[in-house]
């Protein structure tokens, strides 16, 4: 597989860098989690997150599957001692304290170069490494809240405000660019042979997502109006609707072709020059249009209407229905175990090398003997280090 060979030492905790360690190992590499034995993994805790199967919370078995975990007090000199023998023969070093508390347990990116020189090591942090709010604590809702993001959720209507969007979207977002930062500098390190270091936001993971948004804010000097830009509601075609039986379909395109189609379709071709055109007042009538046919039928009779028309549209399923969707299944996208325990698969589909994924999860501390008997640690560390499992 792709990293085979490579090794990673995952002292990040919940989502964004669980998630990209998770994919890592997903596709060869050796990630050895680091716990606090008096502390660990949060995600294992079925009072945060009730929802189990097999005996383990879905966001743990979807978050640590086939990585090992050792059991290390990092406060302690055994602790320490282990930790640094285990950075010289790593590849990455992945770690989501707040900016400082690393270099305070001595594990700071000079204080880790220093005892590998190769190795790649990536922070991941609410807001960065540097700048004003480098020190604010924030998780998910609050960075995204920061980035502008949270401003824009609204009902299609635009008669609600803010929502909570119900996927951990700078999480997952810094997750990918946490793989992708720590893949360039491994492909760099076969030219140069030294590793680097990366500073990976959160809040910045979403401000760079944002691209299709920032018409109004970078050439106008404004926050957008929601009903007047495409993406927000003020496109008859980027647009949200209900049905009869109070479901929703989503349009989802805007070419010609697909406008077109839906109007010639439903006899209102009238509507078509002005969907053509920005999105904003001159939608608004087709807006009006869709809005009252769509609620004439149920969502079943506009799926049957919509099949076989070349249209960009699709039923608002909720969660459960979009992972029992043929599809998702097709693609490996939810697959069980032997154990009959649901799996998240991986969107890394590759020919050659597909990802093997090991669906083993390791107990707290599982892997700590076998990890640091190839460690060059004294009896006395080792007896230490084991004492605290005990």
């Amino acid at each position: 597989m792709k990293l085979d060979g490579v090794t990673v030492i995952d002292l990040s905790l919940f989502l964004p860098g669980p998630a990209a360690t998770q994919m890592m190992a997903d596709h060869g590499a050796r990630v050895i989690k680091v716990e606090n034995p008096k502390s660990p993994e949060p995600t294992r805790s079925s009072q945060s997150f009730p929802w189990q199967q097999g005996g383990e919370t879905v966001m743990f078995r979807n978050t640590q599957r086939g990585k090992e975990s050792i059991a290390l007090d990092l406060k302690s000199d055994a602790g320490k001692a282990a930790l640094a023998e285990l950075i010289k023969g790593a590849d990455v070093l992945v770690e989501a304290f707040r900016p400082g508390v690393a270099a305070r347990l001595g594990f700071g990116p000079e204080a880790v170069r220093a005892l590998n020189p190769k190795i790649v090591y990536c922070s991941i942090s609410a807001f960065g490494q540097s700048g004003p709010w480098r020190d604010k604590p924030a998780h998910d809702t609050a960075t995204v809240a920061a980035s502008g993001v949270l401003s824009l959720s609204c009902s299609p209507e635009g008669d609600s405000g803010p929502a909570i969007i119900g996927v951990a979207i700078s999480d997952m977002l810094s997750s990918w660019a946490a793989l992708s930062g720590i893949l360039m500098a491994l492909f760099r390190r076969e030219t140069t042979g030294e590793g680097d270091y990366l500073d990976v936001s959160m809040h910045e993971s979403v401000l760079a997502a944002s691209p299709n948004i920032l018409g109004p804010v970078f050439a106008g000097k404004q926050a957008p109006r929601q009903l007047a830009e495409r993406s927000h509601g003020g496109g008859a075609m980027l647009n949200i609707y209900r049905t009869a039986d109070d479901r929703f379909l989503a349009l989802g395109g805007g070419e010609h072709k697909f406008v077109s189609a839906l109007f010639e379709g439903l006899n209102h071709p009238e509507f078509i020059h002005a969907v053509a055109g920005p999105a904003g007042t001159a939608h608004e009538p087709a807006i009006r249009f869709l809005r009252e046919t769509f609620r004439a039928k149920t969502l079943t009779d506009w799926e049957l209407w919509f099949e076989g028309r070349d249209i960009c549209w699709s039923p608002v399923l909720d969660l459960n229905e979009a992972w029992s969707a043929e599809h998702v299944s097709a693609r490996g996208m939810r697959w069980q175990d032997n154990d009959g325990n649901d799996h998240i698969g991986t969107p890394l589909k590759f020919q050659r090398e597909p990802a093997a994924i090991d669906a083993s999860l390791p107990s707290v501390g599982q892997n700590t003997s076998d990890i640091i008997n190839d460690l060059d640690l004294t009896p006395a560390q080792r007896t230490a280090i084991l004492e605290v499992l005990e």
